[in-house]
């Protein structure tokens, strides 16, 4: 009982950290939930206060208080957003989606709100690039999904380039930068924006006549909200709402902020990040322990069949990539049944179960690092094997266990970075949007690294305290 009565404080802490962790931030009932990328300023991206805004932004809640509905967005990265879209995890997507024959055959589109074109980019204090002539044999970078690869993929052959995809448009930036590679295309407002702010290019090329953007729904459904979004795109253009919008994020220039006063202005998406990252941790963790605790039993099991139980689980979990793992997990398992699943409910799972494949092999090593002469004389004085196992076995094994159980830890949490794929906001990806935002990325990164650095040596000392006490 003084044992339990110890434990629940601890029980306490654990349970305020899930049920606010797993509480959709939006708990009041939404008629949609609209999918985008977050960072792919002037259309989307955070203010300084951690507000999504930018020109899809305001026109979805232009058009959304002109029609009278309600709405949540749900941010990640354009590719996630899309496949989202495709596996019923979201009724809708802006995110400056170009309206395409292919993509027609899978989505149908709202009428475009917005003419856009391709320009190349290269580093600003270069001067031999003029134009795309002088790329033959260079590298090129572009972001995946955009019109901008699109153009790049078009005409790599025509001018003998080769091509390096990115997943947002401030890593191709600072490729440039870095001379990694030459030049970098891409959608003209999102780099008229990046020059505007300094992200350390310039744009040397004519815009090429491109696609329009358009809000996109799965192809047959939700026709009741595109016809809403036409409707309100064109109420809008006639009161002038919208050419305010443009003004607003194009026409004005961009006030370029101090890295000081960047990083204060930051610091609570940073630190916000970092709460998010621990908590995902241990929450995933908890329920780790415990697929651990019940496989690795099952790996020194006298039954070949439980055995192979626990085998089979193992090879699964710790054979498939983790991003692979979130993928199917969060698109192809909610596609595959009809339903939606949360995205924070899908990284515990993910974390979860690739993390209990480690621990089960963890708490299999410790359980036969202790001597076998232990279990033989339990159970010679009669003891039955569970409890002995649970009375003697486990508790000198935990001894060998905790160094390994404490680099688990350190994995798992880094491991989270990963879940920025499916739409959580952790460090890292806190990092991605202040860094599209403001364009500096060495000193953002180098915050970001310093503060995983403190609390991972903090679990390490952590460690070495706990190794000195179980030794005594």
């Amino acid at each position: 009982m003084k044992r339990f009565k110890c434990l629940l404080p601890i029980l306490f802490v654990f349970a305020f950290i899930f049920t606010g962790f797993l509480t959709p931030a939006h708990a009041a009932d939404v008629d949609y939930e609209i999918a985008t990328d977050e960072t792919f300023a002037p259309f989307e991206f955070q203010n300084k206060k951690g507000e999504l805004i930018g020109i899809d932004m305001d026109i979805l809640k232009a058009i959304a208080k002109d029609q009278g509905f309600t709405y949540t967005v749900k941010p990640m990265g354009f590719n996630a957003a899309v496949q989202a879209l495709e596996g019923n995890q979201v009724d809708g997507v802006i995110a400056g989606m170009s309206i395409t024959d292919e993509r027609k055959k899978k989505f149908d589109f709202s009428d475009p709100y917005f003419d856009s074109g391709v320009v190349m980019a290269i580093k600003k204090d270069d001067n031999d690039i003029k134009s795309y002539k002088d790329l033959k044999g260079k590298k090129v970078a572009v972001k995946t999904g955009t019109e901008g690869y699109a153009f790049a993929e078009k005409n790599k052959d025509k001018y003998g380039y080769t091509l390096v995809p990115f997943d947002d448009s401030a890593s191709m930036y600072e490729d440039v930068k870095t001379g990694n590679s030459s030049a970098a295309f891409d959608d003209y407002p999102v780099l008229a924006y990046g020059v505007k702010v300094g992200n350390g290019l310039k744009i040397v090329t004519q815009k090429e006549s491109g696609a329009q953007y358009g809000f996109a729904v799965k192809k047959d459904q939700n026709t009741e909200l595109l016809e809403k979004f036409n409707r309100g795109l064109t109420n809008i253009r006639a009161n002038g709402t919208y050419d305010d919008i443009l003004d607003r994020y194009i026409g004005s220039d961009v006030e370029k902020d101090s890295f000081w006063d960047t990083l204060v202005a930051s610091a609570p998406a940073l630190l916000l990040g970092l709460w998010n990252t621990i908590k995902l941790t241990f929450i995933s963790l908890f329920f780790a322990a415990i697929l651990g605790l019940v496989f690795g039993f099952l790996k020194v099991s006298r039954s070949t069949f439980l055995r192979g139980i626990a085998t089979v689980y193992v090879d699964i979990f710790r054979g498939i990539p983790l991003i692979v793992l979130a993928f199917f997990i969060y698109f192809g398992i909610p596609q595959a049944f009809g339903f939606k699943m949360d995205p924070n409910l899908a990284a515990v799972l993910t974390l979860s179960l690739n993390a209990g494949a480690y621990i089960t092999e963890i708490i299999r090593g410790g359980i036969l690092a202790v001597d076998k002469g232990q279990m033989e004389a339990a159970r010679s004085l009669g003891i039955p094997y569970g409890k002995s196992m649970m009375k003697i076995i486990l508790p000198q094994a935990v001894r060998v266990m905790v160094p390994s159980f404490i680099n688990q830890f350190v994995i798992t949490l880094k491991d989270t970075s990963i879940m920025s794929v499916i739409g959580i906001v952790e460090l890292t990806q806190s990092g991605k949007i202040i860094i599209a935002r403001t364009f500096e990325t060495s000193g953002i990164w180098l915050v970001v690294a310093i503060m995983y650095l403190i609390v991972i040596t903090l679990l390490t000392k952590l460690s070495n305290v706990l190794e000195r006490r179980l030794s005594k």
